[in-house]
Formats: structure tokens, C-alpha cells, sequence
């Protein structure tokens, strides 16, 4: 292969460019010569003159193929025009002559073309300049100089240095020799020495508009401007301690350790002398005065004021300590990004103290009381050794503990109430975090920046659902550093406009936010899509408004869906209309969505002509319509688990609607609760399913049954019949004992008769289910209905089974003979003790041995009139309190028998009480006939001041999952 390059004879006059040629078949370690260029003799008299006693110029080899593609992509993209420029074009392509562009002394730019470089032999070189562009082009010549390819396959990218720059260059207009050829795309700030020293720090004023970059040798403040994209120089000082940046970057103070003063530098600067200072910060001021914070080493806290109009002054309004009993391990600053969306009625912390124990304190600035601090929360977090700390004013803390295996994250809410820990997140990570930084988005949603060596991750608060189970906080992107620098990263703080500042080495990296006309997805706007307000249409949204029994109002959003769903498919520039969000708090008791009805013109109803639907009625066409349109194309930004629950939730509305004398609210509740879960667990079970666009998928597991919460529900419901079918319908019309138990129909289900007729339902399910009828698969059920010559008849027809005889046998016995009653009970035990030995072809009694060994030992205890220990077993072997609960309401044909009282009262209230579950307690009072503890244990008993921090803690579930709070609450 044969390759050219050049070396540019910049110290002489008339300034060759050598051009050699490698390798040398012989001598692969030479160049071969193959010309020198004098540049001069191509230029007119006139132009060389003017350079002959100016300082040497840079010229660099323009690669042939980059300008090759970028000459390719410009000719197809002005394939329908015929002028000069294209011709141009079409030349420089086919003639494939290499390039050679100079910078002169004046920013003039020559491009020059040799010909035949690349015969075999060089033979008949030809030079001459293509182009020549005017002075000032650029700043001058460069010290290194070279062509890359562009984004754009039909621009080139001319990169320069020093000052490092790049150019864009259209090739239309830079080989037309146009003024406008290269434009300037992005340029490094001039280098400055003194910002060659290594940063330590960095500081910024409370909203982020100005930053202070500390470094081992001064440093200096920089204004953050063109909405976060650009850092302007503001100042610098030469030596401090301590920083603290003031006026939106526009002047700072600073704090000496070696004759303990503080100074603002201002004209005239204000010095004062003050204690020992281990951290120093300004906080928010709702006047025209700055107020900065310094905490002595004693943890001694004093508040300065600071006023620059008319005349610069500084004072120091108090010094005192915290009312603590105990001295705090630390004392830090509230970050205050979230001060600017603060609303009227909330109270920023100023002060964050963390004692030896882990218990965090919260306080604010008030110069009315002495000490001038006042506690506003507290959150014991019961973690020992935090090595770092920080809390945002939008009431959250991150504390960092080193473990064994590396740091531990947690992430607190700093309104901690008796009915909630505060603890929203935790996390491992291998690697040591160095740094931990909040910010806030216009609508008051946190996101904190974790700093590791190479890394900062960004976590963003992830909203609460009901159909997905993932972590209260997510890494929403990385910012990698560890690709083009070798140097870890020092700190990283959060800016104005949501940029972030990294700090390596002595270096700066800004990130901020893509261009408006970038299709890329802003920071604060993925926060708003995954914490933000939900659109009408949401699952969520229409779940939580049929739970309130809204059902006209989410028949309106249906209605509107579908309308802007029709509509976007004849104009994609439809954008979606919610409903006004007093809609939303209005009562739902009359109809609000047009309904048809049926038209009488005369006293006797004569047939007229049918009517056709009204677009805008809700109906069932419109809705199997509307499922149609969503299955084909799905919402965007929707998961897939939520796209399937608007589909059901539709379809349930449609049939909520239909129903509705039948289903009442407690019903209504169980239904869709129902249905959610069933969603849920095929979703988990597939194997995989498309994303619909935009949206992040969580994690959403298996689960084994329906919440407590949602059984007792179905349990007051007095539209049951329903209930059964619409159960019995979701698991494909084959109810078997899994599916009971994981819809609670042994909890909820009160009549005893049709419990007994699901009994039987399971019991043959049981026995359909696989390949084989296996009698013993449903003897359990069978004889706790005391069908025990049915099970025999199924064991005349288990001809495959090796135990078909003994069990004939076995199973012809009469068993209200105590005999028979005894021998069954003898092998029940034998069972149990066959799988508490894990002898497991051990022979039994009987001759009998079987694969299902405690199952059949509850069958065989019921088989020989022992309930209790039947129970017994489904409870300690089987952890199955539903089974004993079905097996002792059937068997004692009651709700109140003495063995399901007992069930009552030793297992499901300790399992109640043990894991805090109100709902299930209250179910257990209810049916014990202690409906005064029911009604407790399903309100909890809360009054007073308990009373009102439910309903507050209640109100922040609903906003955590972007739902409206109820307007009101009653207290009792």
C-alpha cells in the first residue's frame, strides 16, 4: 500500500512543503521523497509579496476519502441543480486531486491541488492554487491544523489549535472561495495560567446562577448564563480557606484560616475577624440582603448579613449553638435548589444535624427566638457511622455508610410521620461515592447526582404505581468522564436551567440541556414523564377515580380518548385536551356524558326509523372501537404493563356501566383490583413483549395472590355472585385450589353453601388438570365434603397407578367405624412422618405410598374425623392458612365452627399483627363479632393530632403517585 504525507518547511522564506511517500518495498523504514512544493509560486506576485517577511504559515493534507464522502453527499443533495458550484464539485470529485490547505500570517487561507501524486513513478506533478480566501478568515496560523468528518455527511469539520476550535465548512461555499466557508462551531476559552492548578471545589450561589471554583492556588467565580449552556469569567482571588459566592456571581467573599478574617471583596472591600470556621455557605434572603452561615469547630453556628446598597457592609447578626441535648456528629446546609418553587405555604429547612445515632434534625433560621433555630422534623433513620450527607429543601436527605462491600445509599423523605419510616431507597455500591448533589425541576421533583471516580450517576424519583413494583428511585442517566480524560473526578455540582458542572484535574465539563430543535429528551422533562403529572388516560388516573366510585368521569375520559385518538389519526399535529381539574373534585352523581335515549313523536310507540350513535356517546361500539385503535397502536410513554391495564380498565368500565344496579363500590373495587392482577402476572409470565415508544420498563414480579385489602373488599360486597363469576372467568373458567387462594375466595366468599360448591368446582379442576387423573390430586377436597365413595370410583379408574389396589381396598372400609377412623389417622401420621424423615419409598400402612405426602396426610386426617389436625397440617407444613380456613368452614358447615374460630385467633391475627396488616385483622374481628375492633383495626385507632398526620400522610401517597388528594376529610 502506498500512502503520502508532508512535512512543512516552516523556517525558511519561501517555505517548501515536502511531499514523501512509504513504504519503501526495500526499505520499509524510509520515506521516499517525491516532490517539494514551494507554495509561493502559485500564489499571485502580489499576495507572495506581502508574505515574504511575515512569520511561517501551517498547512495540513486534506484526506482524500473525508473530502471524497463529503464532496459525494453534497452532489446528491443538490442533484437537481445545475450551476456553477455543482460543476465545481463534480470536478474536484472526479479529478481526485490531493488538497492542501495553509493558513498565512494574516488568517488568509490558500488551497492548493497537486496532480498525478499518486502515479507509479510520480511522473508530470502539476500545482496550482484551487482557492485563495481573504485575511482575517481566521485568526492566524495555527500551531496544528487539521480536517475530520462531520455529523452531517455533506459538511467537513476544520479543527485548529491553540486556541483549541472547530469549524464547520460547507463544501459548496468554501471551494466557491465564500467568506462565509468556515463558520466558527465551538471554541475553548483562552488559556489562562492561573486557572492551571487543580481544583478542590466547588461553590455556587443559593439558585445556582453563579459558581466558585476553589482551587490549591486561588480561583475564581464564574456567571452561568445562556440558560445554563455557557460559564462567564467573573473574579478571582488569590488565596482562601473558605468561598462563598454572592450576587448571582457577581462578587464573594472569602474566609482566611491563618489570621481568621472574612472578607468581601467589594469597593470597598469589608474585613472582619472571626472564630475558627470549618464551613461556610449562603442561604436564600427574602430581601435585599445575603445572609452566610459559617459553623465554627466548636459547631458553633453565625449568621452574617451582608448588604451592598447603598454602601457594602458586613455584620454579624447572632453566633449560638443548636438546642440539642447531645452535640451532633455534623452540621450541614439545606441545598437550596428548590427555595426558587417553593410555594407560600411550605417552610424551607435551612440546617440539617445528624447525631452519632443516625437521627436527622431539621431547622430553620428564626431571629425572633434565642437561640435564633427552631426544629421543624425529625427522622430517625437508625443508622450508625454516616460519612456523608445531604438534604435538598425539597425534604429529602441521601446519607452515604461505608459497609464491607462498599458504600450504602439510602434516601429518606424528611416528613417522617407515625405511619411512615421516611426511608424511599436504598442502595449498594461497590465503587466509593465521592459526591452527593440535589437539584430541583420547575415542578419540584429532586434528582440527585451521585459523584464516583469516573462517573456521576443521576437519580431521579420514580412515582408510585399500582402496577408495577420497582424502586422508589432510579439512575435515569450516567455521565461518563473516564472515555477522553485520565483524571477522577474532584466534585460536581448542579447549576441554574438544570446544568451540571464536573470538576477533574484542573478542569471544567458543563452539561446541559439539548437544543430546543434536538429530538433528545431533557432531564427535567424524563423527570416530569416518570414523577410528573399523569394525563387522564393514565391507568393510574382511571383506576384511582373508579376506586372513588367516579365512573361518569372516567366514561369522559374514555369519551375524550377516543375523540383524540380519531382525531390524531386524520392530523398527527393533535395535541391532547385534558379535562378542566375541577372535573376531577366534582361529584359524580348524575351523568355527564351524553346518553341515548329513546324518542317518542305520538302516544303510541310506532316504529321508527333507527337512530344512528352519536360519535361522542360512550357505548359499547365506541369502546370495542377505541381497544381496537390502541392494540394496533399503543399510547406512547406508556409500559407495557400499563398499556394492558388501560385496555382492561376500559373494557371494565363498559362493563361497570352495564351493570351497574348489580355491582356495588365494594365490588367494584375487588373487580378491578382483580383484574390488575391477573394483568400483572401474565405480563411477568411472557417471555417478552414490545416497549411502547418513550417508555422505561419496570420491573414488575410475579405475585402469588391479591392483596388482603382487595379480598376484604370483596368480602362487604354484596354483589358476590359477580364477584365468583368474574374470578372464575379471569382463570379461564377453571378455578383450581391456586387460583382460589390467590383471589381469597376462602376469605371473602361468606356463604357456606357456595363455598361448598366451589370446593367440588376445585376438587374436579384439580383432578382434570395434567395428563394424568390423579385421585390423590383431589382427595383433600373431596373428603372435606365427605365424598369418599366418589374418590373411590376415581381410584377404579386409575388403572396406571401403582397404589389403584391398596387404595380400592383401603377406601372400601366403612369409616364412621372407629376401626377404620383409627387406621386412617395411623397412616396420616406415617405420612407426615415420611416427609419430616425424607424416607420417600418408605411403605405405609396399607401398603400405600404417595408422591404428594402432606397433602394426603391432611386428606387422611379428615378421612379419619380429625379437623384439627387436618388444619393443623395446611398451617405449620403447608403455610396455608386459606386451606384451613376452607377446609373448617365446609367441614363444620358454619362461619362459626370452634376449629375455625381457633384458626382465628392463633394464626391469621398473629400474621395480621406481625406484619401490620389492618385489613386482615379487621376481616378477623369481623367474622369473631368483635366489630368494634374491626372498625379500629380498619381506620386505625387515630385521633387528634395521630388523626391529622394520617390524613397528611395519605395525601402525600396521592401525590407521590401524581393522583389528586381528596378536597376534604371529616375528623373525627
Amino acid at each position: 500500500m502506498e500512502r503520502s504525507c508532508l512535512v512543512p518547511d516552516s523556517h525558511t522564506l519561501l517555505s517548501f512543503v515536502d511531499v514523501y511517500r512509504y513504504p519503501i518495498r526495500d526499505s520499509p523504514q524510509h520515506l521516499q521523497l517525491h516532490a517539494s512544493l514551494d507554495i509561493f509560486t502559485s500564489l499571485p506576485f502580489s499576495a507572495a509579496s506581502q508574505h515574504l517577511n511575515q512569520e511561517a504559515s501551517t498547512v495540513c493534507w486534506l484526506d482524500r476519502d473525508i473530502v471524497g464522502n463529503a464532496l459525494d453527499a453534497t452532489l446528491e443533495k443538490w442533484s437537481d441543480y445545475d450551476s456553477a458550484r455543482t460543476r465545481r464539485m463534480k470536478e474536484l470529485k472526479d479529478e481526485r486531486w490531493d488538497l492542501f490547505l495553509r493558513v498565512l500570517s494574516d488568517g488568509s487561507i490558500v488551497v492548493s491541488a497537486v496532480a498525478n501524486i499518486d502515479r507509479r513513478p510520480p511522473t508530470l506533478l502539476k500545482q496550482f492554487t484551487l482557492q485563495q480566501l481573504p485575511p482575517s478568515t481566521l485568526r492566524g496560523p495555527p500551531s496544528h491544523l487539521c480536517v475530520l468528518s462531520n455529523a452531517d455527511p455533506s459538511m467537513l469539520t476544520l479543527a485548529v489549535s491553540s486556541p483549541l476550535a472547530t469549524f464547520t465548512l460547507s463544501p459548496v461555499s468554501f471551494f466557491d472561495a465564500q467568506a462565509d466557508g468556515p463558520r466558527l462551531y465551538s471554541t475553548l476559552l483562552p488559556r489562562v495560567p492561573e486557572e492551571e492548578s487543580r481544583i478542590l471545589k466547588l461553590v455556587r450561589t443559593p439558585e445556582g446562577a453563579g459558581v466558585g471554583i476553589v482551587r490549591a492556588a486561588g480561583g475564581e467565580v464564574w456567571r452561568v448564563t445562556k440558560n445554563g449552556t455557557q460559564l462567564v469569567r467573573s473574579r478571582s482571588w488569590s488565596s482562601a480557606d473558605h468561598v462563598v459566592v454572592l450576587q448571582r456571581g457577581r462578587t464573594f467573599m472569602t474566609y482566611l484560616a491563618s489570621d481568621g478574617t472574612l472578607s468581601l471583596h467589594s469597593t470597598p472591600p469589608q474585613i472582619i475577624s472571626v472564630p475558627s470556621i470549618d464551613y461556610l455557605f449562603s442561604i436564600p434572603s427574602q430581601d435585599e440582603e445575603d445572609s452566610v452561615v459559617g459553623i465554627t469547630s466548636e459547631l458553633s453556628i453565625i449568621h452574617f448579613s451582608v448588604r451592598h446598597v447603598p454602601l457594602p457592609t458586613l455584620l454579624v447578626r447572632s453566633q449560638s449553638i443548636l438546642p440539642l441535648a447531645y452535640p451532633p456528629r455534623f452540621i450541614l446546609p439545606v441545598d437550596p435548589m428548590a427555595w426558587g418553587q417553593r410555594q407560600s405555604w411550605t417552610e424551607p429547612d435551612v440546617l440539617l444535624s445528624v447525631s452519632h445515632t443516625g437521627e436527622l434534625n431539621f431547622w430553620v433560621l428564626e431571629e425572633t427566638l434565642t437561640p435564633p433555630w427552631r426544629l421543624t422534623g425529625a427522622v430517625k433513620t437508625g443508622r450508625a457511622g454516616i460519612e456523608k450527607a445531604s438534604c435538598s429543601s425539597a425534604k429529602k436527605t441521601a446519607l452515604i455508610v461505608p459497609g464491607p462491600n462498599g458504600d450504602d445509599l439510602t434516601i429518606w423523605n424528611s416528613q417522617e410521620s407515625e405511619f411512615a419510616t421516611g426511608l424511599e431507597f436504598c442502595g449498594q455500591y461497590s465503587e466509593r461515592i465521592n459526591d452527593l448533589d440535589w437539584t430541583s425541576t420547575p415542578d419540584n421533583q429532586s434528582i440527585l447526582a451521585v459523584g464516583f471516580p469516573r462517573r456521576v450517576e443521576l437519580l431521579c424519583q420514580q412515582r408510585l404505581t399500582y402496577f408495577d413494583e420497582g424502586p422508589g428511585w432510579a439512575t435515569c442517566t450516567t455521565v461518563e468522564i473516564g472515555g477522553f480524560i485520565p483524571l477522577s473526578i474532584k466534585d460536581s455540582i448542579w447549576l441554574d436551567h438544570g446544568s451540571l458542572l464536573i470538576a477533574a484535574g484542573h478542569q471544567l465539563f458543563l452539561y446541559g440541556a439539548p437544543s430546543p430543535a434536538s429530538a433528545e429528551e431533557a432531564l427535567f422533562e424524563y423527570a416530569a414523564r416518570h414523577n410528573g403529572p399523569l394525563d387522564d388516560y393514565h391507568p393510574q388516573m382511571i383506576l384511582q377515580c373508579l376506586l372513588w366510585e367516579k365512573v361518569e368521569l372516567v366514561k369522559e375520559i374514555i369519551v375524550n380518548l377516543s375523540t383524540y385518538i380519531a382525531s390524531n389519526a386524520r392530523n398527527h399535529d393533535v395535541e391532547w385536551t385534558s379535562l378542566p381539574t375541577e372535573r376531577f373534585f366534582r361529584k359524580d352523581s348524575t351523568s355527564s356524558v351524553p346518553v341515548r335515549r329513546k324518542k317518542y313523536t305520538s302516544l303510541f310507540n310506532e316504529s321508527q326509523p333507527k337512530e344512528e350513535e352519536s360519535e361522542q356517546d360512550f357505548s359499547r361500539s365506541l369502546v370495542l372501537d377505541l381497544i381496537t385503535a390502541l392494540e394496533s397502536s399503543p399510547l406512547p410513554h406508556l409500559t407495557p404493563n400499563e398499556q394492558a391495564h388501560l385496555l382492561v380498565l376500559i373494557q371494565t368500565t363498559l362493563e361497570i356501566d352495564e351493570q351497574r344496579r348489580a355491582l356495588d363500590s365494594n365490588g367494584l373495587r375487588y373487580l378491578i383490583s382483580m383484574r390488575s392482577f391477573y394483568i400483572l402476572n401474565h405480563r411477568a409470565s411472557a417471555p417478552s413483549s414490545p416497549e411502547s415508544k418513550g417508555a422505561q420498563p419496570r420491573s414488575s414480579g410475579r405475585r402469588e395472590r391479591l392483596r388482603y385489602r382487595d379480598m376484604i373488599w370483596a368480602f362487604h360486597s354484596e354483589s358476590q355472585d359477580l364477584l365468583l363469576n368474574a374470578s372464575t372467568a379471569a382463570c379461564d373458567g377453571k378455578l383450581g385450589w391456586t387460583n382460589a387462594r390467590a383471589v381469597g375466595i376462602p376469605i371473602w366468599l361468606t356463604s357456606v353453601d357456595t363455598l361448598k360448591t366451589q370446593m367440588e368446582v376445585i376438587a374436579r379442576n384439580e383432578y382434570m388438570a395434567g395428563d394424568n387423573r390423579d385421585p390423590t390430586a383431589c382427595s383433600l377436597y373431596y373428603f372435606a365434603l365427605g365424598k369418599v365413595k366418589l374418590v373411590h370410583g376415581l381410584w377404579r379408574q386409575a388403572a396406571w397407578h401403582k397404589e389403584q389396589a391398596v387404595m380400592l381396598k383401603f377406601l372400601a372400609n366403612n369409616f364412621s367405624d372407629p376401626r377404620w377412623r383409627t387406621a386412617a389417622l395411623k397412616n396420616a401420621f406415617a405420612l407426615l412422618s415420611k416427609r419430616r424423615f425424607g424416607k420417600l419409598c418408605h411403605e405405609l400402612l396399607y401398603g400405600i405410598r404417595v408422591s404428594h405426602t402432606v397433602e394426603y396426610a391432611a386428606a387422611f386426617f379428615l378421612l379419619g374425623g380429625s379437623l384439627k389436625d387436618a388444619v393443623n397440617v395446611c398451617i405449620k407444613q403447608l403455610d396455608d392458612f386459606q386451606l384451613a380456613l376452607a377446609l373448617a368452614r365446609v367441614v363444620e358447615q358454619s362461619n362459626e365452627g370452634p376449629v375455625l374460630l381457633d384458626i382465628l385467633n392463633t394464626t391469621v391475627l398473629p400474621i395480621a399483627f406481625r406484619n401490620g396488616n389492618r385489613w386482615l385483622a379487621s376481616w378477623a374481628f369481623w367474622l369473631l363479632h368483635r366489630r368494634d375492633m374491626a372498625a379500629a383495626k380498619g381506620t386505625s385507632e387515630i385521633s387528634g393530632r395521630l388523626e391529622f398526620n394520617f390524613v397528611l400522610q395519605m395525601a402525600r401517597v396521592f401525590c407521590r403517585m401524581d393522583l389528586p388528594a381528596p378536597q376534604s376529610y371529616t375528623l373525627a
